[in-house]
């Protein structure tokens, strides 16, 4: 297959399919744009089968998606897609970056979620947007905007639930989004490499935040979500 992106975590494959990508995912982490770095044996398997399990579940309820089907160890076909180059993360919980630029406290439960737009662009940082400068920088229209964001909250919604039912509580999440024959699907992943999870019951972080902070036991989390929901 010849390759046609690698970021940090995932690579992407062409296919005999025109519009159809292999999906990889690294076993590579990082964190602080990159400052970060180490490898954890089977990561990458881990969050290809929670991105399917999630994937599987909110295309079943109503939100479009890449997602195709799972392959190998570490890989998944999706639909291939002209990605936003958009970061698109909704908080429920008061946590990480916003704790630097608010007043809300940490661990603040957050009515209605707050819904942030980042640039992705690692030469300025991926900065914190808005609405008015993804218009500017004529990314998006103001009515895609609006449903992306409507598609966000909606997925929030479903995720808030989905992971409620298995004690685990979603403290905020980022998701990506790209066109496909002038559709907006939702697409990239969503693992703990993506999300804030915590146990309901202790609070626990079972996300890449242990990573973050130094956890000697990173990827005893994400099996313990990947074990939960399966």
């Amino acid at each position: 297959m010849k390759k046609i992106y690698e970021g940090k975590a995932k690579i992407l494959f062409e296919t005999e399919k025109k519009d159809i990508l292999v999906q990889r995912f690294k076993d590579d982490i990082t964190a602080f744009n990159g400052e970060k770095k180490d490898e954890i044996i089977n990561k990458g398997f881990i969050n290809r089968e929670i991105s399917a399990i999630i994937f599987t579940y909110l295309k079943e309820n109503g939100i479009k998606n890449h997602y195709i089907q799972s392959r190998g160890k570490n890989e998944m076909e999706v639909l291939k897609l002209d990605m936003i180059p958009l970061e698109v993360v909704v908080r429920n919980i008061a946590t990480g970056s916003i704790l630097k630029r608010t007043w809300i406290k940490e661990n603040t439960e957050i009515k209605p979620p707050i819904v942030e737009f980042y640039l992705k662009d690692d030469s300025l940082g991926d900065p914190l947007i808005n609405k008015s400068h993804i218009k500017a920088m004529k990314i998006l229209p103001d009515e895609t905007i609006e449903k992306i964001e409507e598609n966000a909250l909606k997925t929030n919604t479903l995720l808030k639930k989905f992971f409620m039912n298995v004690n685990l509580i979603i403290v905020d999440m980022k998701l990506e989004y790209g066109f496909a024959n002038n559709e907006i699907l939702l697409g990239d992943e969503i693992s703990p490499d993506t999300c804030r999870i915590w146990d309901i019951k202790d609070k626990t972080i079972l996300d890449k935040d242990r990573f973050r902070k130094g956890h000697k036991n990173v990827l005893e989390g994400y099996i313990e979500i990947l074990e939960r929901i399966k």
